[in-house]
């Protein structure tokens, strides 16, 4: 009876250590999430679009081509497919809901499947395991990408009452272009301004460095917004004009973050370079190549975190899904579009048909002015980076982050 006894013991434990795949120290350390990570998603960056900025690049280079983002030099290379529940051609609310979540929903629904049941974002995950968290975009804090780490809607387009839900999360660190839907849908009976209903709710809502560098003094949750949207909606899906002298880039956004966030405790930070897709919906070249150029930059900034913590950190960097269908049959006439482009004062704000003119007249074919349906590109870095390599869906990103 004794040995029985033992005997069943044993089985147990090993049962539990199977069940928890925690056979060994190494093990159990090889499915712990690294401890710091960044995940970056280029909104709207398909293989196409990565391609156009890197010719552009490789011209700049006096080359013909062989010039590379930062990013596309990662060890480990895949593909993701990014199809949302009810269509083959997802948009930013489905596929940043798959990413975050680990499950598909429709179009325009946001952290929630198809029924309209909540889900929970890997972000919360994390921070309950005691990571900070800080989610950054390029565009509003309230679009789909970066909504879909921190709330949930049965439609991308309830953007106040998405935004109510910031303060709630509990996460340390938010940056982001501003807001949009300011005051609410109702005009007769507008709500209190967004950053005004954050500030109410104990969110330091900074529009400059210098406010966000005495928030990060004072450990404040903190939301940075360009200074040039205090007190009025944030533009939407407008990425041809130019960049207004205080702007705050993404990769200044991203050096905030790791100030307030610190390497002293986990964290997770998802980066978004919103304004791709939007330049390439309006098949706008250079906005949609230097957009992709300044997504590279922020990327850089973590890259060089990465080097003083190599065994510690993963950067994984993906797409939501393509925009535009971008392409070149022919070699691009960069100098003379480059040309234009200075002489416009760097900026393109040509109706359609005049943009679609001057594309061809310079060799750059775009298919669309919507979301294409093809594998988005995977590249990644640093601990656990193998698990992207290969062929994979979106809903995977989670479990692989998580080590489960």
């Amino acid at each position: 009876m004794k040995i029985n006894k033992i005997t069943g013991l044993l089985l147990c434990i090993t049962a539990i250590l199977t069940l928890t795949n925690c056979t060994g120290n190494k093990n159990c350390e090889s499915n712990m999430p690294p401890k710091y990570v960044f995940m970056f998603i280029g909104d709207g960056m398909s293989y196409n679009n990565v391609a156009l900025a890197e010719s552009y690049l490789s011209y700049k280079q006096g080359k013909l081509g062989g010039e590379q983002l930062l990013f596309t030099t990662f060890p480990q290379f895949g593909c993701a497919t990014s199809h949302s529940a009810d269509c083959r051609v997802t948009d930013s609310s489905a596929s940043g809901t798959a990413i975050s979540t680990g499950s598909k929903t429709n179009n325009a629904m946001l952290g929630v499947d198809a029924e309209g049941n909540k889900l929970r974002s890997i972000s919360y995950d994390l921070h309950d395991m005691g990571y900070n968290v800080g989610i950054i975009s390029s565009v509003p804090v309230n679009h789909a990408t970066p909504s879909a780490f921190y709330a949930n809607s049965e439609s991308r387009y309830d953007y106040y009452s998405i935004t109510e839900q910031l303060p709630g999360s509990g996460f340390e660190y938010f940056a982001a272009a501003g807001m949009i839907n300011y005051y609410g849908d109702d005009d007769e009976n507008p709500k209190d301004g967004a950053d005004i209903m954050l500030e109410k709710q104990g969110v330091n809502v900074c529009f400059s460095i210098e406010e966000a560098e005495e928030a990060i003094k004072n450990g404040d949750m903190m939301l940075v917004c360009q200074p040039y949207n205090k007190n009025r909606e944030a533009s939407n899906y407008d990425a041809g004009g130019a960049t207004p002298a205080d702007h705050i880039s993404l990769a200044q956004m991203l050096e905030l973050g790791l100030k307030r966030l610190t390497d002293e405790k986990p964290f997770f930070i998802m980066c978004e370079g919103g304004e791709i897709d939007w330049a390439a919906h309006s098949q706008k070249t250079f906005p949609t190549v230097l957009s992709i150029v300044e997504f590279d930059k922020a990327i850089s900034v973590a890259y060089e975190f990465y080097k003083a913590h190599p065994e510690e950190t993963l950067i994984v960097v993906t797409a939501d899904h393509g925009t535009g269908g971008a392409s070149f049959t022919e070699d691009p006439k960069w100098e003379s579009l480059e040309r234009v482009w200075a002489e416009s004062g760097y900026k393109n704000e040509l109706n359609g048909a005049d943009n679609r003119k001057l594309n061809e007249e310079h060799n750059i074919d775009w298919s669309t002015t919507h979301h294409t349906g093809e594998p988005v590109p995977v590249y990644a870095v640093g601990k656990g980076a193998e698990k992207f390599a290969g062929r994979m869906d979106n809903t995977e990103f989670k479990s692989k982050i998580l080590g489960r």
